[in-house]
């Protein structure tokens, strides 16, 4: 294990958590919109984009918690064996993770992200085509996902469910919703949570 520096990541809490939301912004607006013109060569419906890219962004973040848990665990036994302070023990683990986050292998967490998909009845894709197309959108939201769960208090997406009453604070309604209706017919991003309050909003389709 490299060495690490105490207090690291307490201390840099506040300029993470806000590089972080700016570039979870980013990845909206940029390779979310990227994604979606990638996919539209293989398909012309619109509405099967939308949730391809939402439930990657679901599956990535999923992946990356978990990914996040296990290094926790590792990096945890490991530090314990010659820990004597004076931070915590939980303190120095997580500034060795802040320090080391480029040992986070996302290409396994990418891998875990396609094959869930591959497998989820709410979407489907032309046989020949796999959803290794998005790689690029797949990695940067584990990446960013995995960071996140760095941060105090940590970061996560809203759960979101087809057919759930729409939330104004929650989510921004898509150009081509019906404005009157009330449901969630599908969702196009999620929104970004702390402690249970929106910080960002997401993007829904409400139709009737």
């Amino acid at each position: 294990l490299r060495s690490c520096s105490p207090g690291r990541a307490r201390r840099t809490n506040a300029s993470r958590r806000a590089r972080l939301v700016a570039r979870f912004g980013d990845i909206y607006a940029q390779e979310r919109l990227d994604a979606e013109t990638l996919l539209r060569t293989y398909t012309s419906d619109m509405e099967m984009v939308q949730r391809i890219i939402y439930i990657a962004a679901v599956e990535s973040f999923h992946a990356a918690k978990m990914a996040y848990r296990q290094f926790k665990i590792l990096v945890r036994e490991t530090l314990s064996l010659g820990h004597t302070g004076p931070e915590s023990l939980e303190d120095t683990v997580l500034d060795y993770i802040v320090r080391h986050e480029d040992l986070y292998d996302v290409q396994a967490s990418v891998n875990e992200v396609i094959r869930s998909m591959n497998i989820n009845p709410k979407i489907s894709f032309p046989p020949e085509i796999d959803f290794i197309v998005i790689s690029t959108l797949i990695r940067e939201l584990c990446r960013v996902a995995f960071s996140m769960q760095t941060l105090l208090p940590p970061l996560d997406i809203a759960f979101g469910t087809d057919g759930e009453l729409f939330s104004e604070n929650k989510y921004h309604r898509s150009f081509d919703s019906d404005f009157t209706a009330a449901l969630v017919a599908y969702h196009v991003w999620p929104a970004l949570m702390e402690d249970d309050i929106v910080i960002v909003k997401g993007e829904a389709v409400t139709k009737r």
